[in-house]
């Protein structure tokens, strides 16, 4: 399949945030509190590229709950039309944007233009919140102890409320898509 065809076989942005199981209303507070800088060189520019995104995403992903609601308010400014596919459901499409070669790490997003050719990727995470996660990780127990699951939640259950509510990090998130865009 093409990336145009990928592309039409996607959800709305409206019709994910509807299907959304998990993270739907974190997801929707970054969406409404994240405002984008006054950049409209910037828009300008992408704009006149006329680009379209797949989203390899999954509802129950802490990344995705934070970058898609970034990408979303790029995209508004931008004109970029917006496909997400569950990667799960995708996984022919997902296995050639692995991370590292490897890991089928999530959200990913494929910038296309109009015949439907590559222009950027981007994802899982801008730098520095790969940055924050690795330093996460790196204060969890050994996975052979008894409180790793433990810990291990508590990790996940502490990044997902950072990347709510950490406008930061939202920053970073719209720089680091922002610079794969220039």
């Amino acid at each position: 399949m093409t990336l145009n065809n990928w592309y039409e076989k996607g959800m709305s942005s409206d019709e994910y945030i509807e299907s959304m199981e998990k993270h739907k209303e974190n997801l929707l507070h970054i969406y409404d509190n994240f405002s984008a800088p006054n950049d409209e060189l910037f828009f300008q520019k992408v704009k006149s590229k006329r680009l379209r995104v797949l989203v390899l995403t999954e509802d129950w992903c802490g990344d995705a709950m934070l970058n898609i609601p970034i990408l979303l308010r790029i995209a508004e400014h931008s004109n970029i039309g917006v496909s997400l596919l569950p990667r799960d459901a995708n996984l022919e499409l997902m296995d050639k944007y692995l991370t590292n070669g490897k890991s089928r790490s999530i959200p990913i997003f494929v910038f296309i233009d109009e015949a439907g050719n590559e222009v950027a990727k981007w994802g899982p995470r801008a730098e520095k919140i790969q940055q924050f996660l690795d330093d996460a990780r790196a204060n969890l127990p050994s996975k052979d102890t008894d409180d790793y699951q433990e810990k291990l939640g508590e990790m996940l259950l502490f990044m997902t409320k950072t990347f709510r509510d950490n406008t930061d990090f939202w920053d970073e998130v719209y720089k680091s898509i922002k610079k794969s865009l220039q």
